[in-house]
C-alpha cells in the first residue's frame, strides 16, 4: 500500500513538473518580441493619456463656447479698405531626397526605439540591418530576418571600419554610423 501511494505521488509530481515545464517553454518569447511588446504597452499608455487629454480639451472648448455665447456682442465698425503692397517672395528651398532614404528612416526607427540586436535575433529589424550590409558590402546576400553568423561577421567588419566597439551586436551607436554612411552615398 505504501508503494502504491508513493507511485501515485511520484506520478502526480512528474505531471506537475511536466505541466510547469510545458507552460514555461510555451510562454517564452524572443528578445525582439519582448521589445515589441514593451513598446506596444508604452504606446498604449501614451494613447490613453492622449485620449484623456483630448477629452479634457473638448470640455474646455465647450466651456469657452458657452462663455462666448453669454458675452454681449460688440457692434463692429466698418474696416477701411486694405491697400495692396507688393512683397518679394523668397526662393523656395529645394529638399533633397537621399537615395537610401527609406532605409535611413528604418534605421532611425531602430535608434528611436533603442533596439539592440545580436546573434540569434529575428525579425524585420534584422532584415533592415541585412539590407544595409548588402549595400555597404556591395553584395546581394539573402535578407532572411535571421541574425546569424554571417550577419555577425559583416556587422563586426562594419564596426571595425567605423571605429566602433567590435562585438557583432547592433545598437543605437551602430545604427547612427550606418545612417551617416548612407547619407554620404
Amino acid at each position: 500500500m505504501e508503494n502504491f501511494k508513493f507511485i501515485l505521488f511520484s506520478i502526480f509530481i512528474l505531471l506537475l513538473l511536466g505541466g510547469t515545464g510545458y507552460w514555461a517553454f510555451s510562454t517564452m518569447e524572443s528578445g525582439s518580441t519582448h521589445v515589441f511588446n514593451q513598446t506596444k504597452k508604452k504606446l498604449e499608455q501614451e494613447n490613453k493619456a492622449l485620449v484623456d487629454e483630448i477629452s479634457i480639451l473638448k470640455n474646455e472648448i465647450s466651456l469657452l463656447k458657452t462663455e462666448k455665447e453669454e458675452t454681449p456682442t460688440i457692434k463692429e465698425e466698418p474696416i477701411a479698405p486694405v491697400q495692396k503692397v507688393e512683397t518679394k517672395t523668397e526662393p523656395q528651398v529645394k529638399t533633397t531626397v537621399l537615395k537610401y532614404q527609406s532605409l535611413i528612416n528604418e534605421l532611425q526607427k531602430l535608434v528611436d526605439g533603442n533596439i539592440y540586436l545580436k546573434n540569434k535575433s529575428q525579425g524585420v529589424a534584422v532584415g533592415t540591418i541585412q539590407k544595409f550590409l548588402n549595400i555597404y558590402n556591395n553584395t546581394s546576400n539573402r535578407v532572411d530576418n535571421d541574425y546569424g553568423v554571417s550577419t555577425v561577421t559583416a556587422v563586426k567588419n562594419f564596426q571595425k571600419a567605423q571605429g566602433l566597439t567590435v562585438d557583432g551586436g547592433t545598437g543605437p551607436s551602430t545604427y547612427k554610423k550606418m545612417i551617416i554612411w548612407l547619407k554620404t552615398k
